[in-house]
């Protein structure tokens, strides 16, 4: 089953805080995907960071059409808040 996202907030240093359904709560360092396609503009275009937003579905984070995080990776890969 895909993990559905209850919360995300930005935080400073390019961290995300999130709250799944089920209860687990983790940090995301999104610098760690800067390498990717279009991610620098996360750390380059001031105020875009925090700009996060859920989908509808809440199974993805997104900040624009082409930069955004899966719920399942955010689950696997965030450690524990």
């Amino acid at each position: 089953m895909i993990p559905r996202i209850k919360h995300v907030e930005p935080l400073p240093e390019l961290m995300l805080s999130i709250v799944f359904d089920d209860g687990r709560r983790v940090l995301y360092n999104v610098a760690d995907d800067l390498a990717l396609p279009g991610y620098d503009a996360l750390r380059d275009v001031p105020g875009l960071f925090d700009q996060v937003q859920l989908d509808q579905s809440r199974t993805v984070v997104c900040w624009t059409d082409d930069i955004d995080l899966p719920s399942d990776t955010l689950y696997e890969y965030g450690r524990e808040a």
